[in-house]
């Protein structure tokens, strides 16, 4: 579990609410379920309009990234890669056959297989190129919902301040019905922009991090097949990779 994602968020909003608290201000002024429904389900509702049902579950998908980002272990997929290279320097490359089945990693099993049936180098490059790219660009979009709904819900948040205005408006003859105006118009722009800074524009960008992360990993397995294809001594290889870290 990422600790930072759970700090980061306790942080944030302890922060206002403890300063809320510290002006005298009460817990129960911020809570308001018509600010929230407008809110959070305009945000949701906006995202479902702008985005194609493929991106937007695998937005879904990704969230737990946040939580718990792919455990990249760079240094031992280059130690794995070495050992590839290794493997082919002394029994060729149909010596990889034994351990393809066992690569539990789809893009490394698809690489080592393209190996094994004898691709050209460039060859080889362009066929895992297209496919990280491929991922790599839908991830990318799916991370963008984020992005989104934090432009989203601010102006959101606004127009329930400004149903909240209206109601206050329809019922200035009676007090008593100003109250729950009031509340809703300001809050629902607190949980707007509240909404958007503290957590849909912040999980973009830890998204946006890790995808880039994960594909930066895809890349180093693509050049360390193609040394393989290549024919490069193993400590080549080495020298090559551990620049990834």
């Amino acid at each position: 579990m990422d600790v930072l994602t759970i700090l980061g968020v306790v942080i944030g909003f302890g922060a206002i609410l403890g300063g809320n608290m510290m002006e005298g201000g009460h817990l129960d002024a911020l809570i308001n379920g018509p600010a929230a429904l407008i809110v959070i389900g305009g945000t949701f509702g906006a995202a479902l309009l702008q985005s194609p049902a493929r991106i937007y579950f695998g937005s879904l998908k990704l969230l737990v990234w946040v939580l718990f980002p792919p455990n990249l272990k760079i240094k031992k997929n280059i130690d794995k890669v070495i050992e590839w290279s290794e493997i082919a320097r002394r029994e060729g490359l149909l010596g990889l056959e034994l351990i393809v089945d066992d690569e539990p990693d789809e893009f490394a099993k698809k690489g080592l297989q393209l190996l094994v049936d004898g691709g050209e180098p460039e060859v080889i490059r362009d066929i895992l190129m297209l496919e990280l790219e491929a991922v790599e660009s839908r991830q990318l979009q799916s991370a963008k919902v984020y992005e989104a709904m934090g432009g989203y819900s601010p102006t959101i948040g606004i127009i329930g301040a400004v149903m909240g205005l209206i109601h206050v408006m329809q019922n200035l003859a009676d007090p008593s019905k100003l109250g729950a105006g009031i509340a809703t118009e300001f809050v629902a722009t607190i949980y707007g922009v509240g909404l958007a800074n503290l957590l849909f524009i912040p999980i973009s960008a830890k998204l946006k991090m890790l995808i880039l992360a994960h594909s930066q990993l895809r890349e180093m397995m693509i050049e360390g097949i193609a040394a393989i294809a290549e024919g490069e001594n193993p400590r080549n290889v080495e020298i090559k990779l551990q620049g990834y870290l």
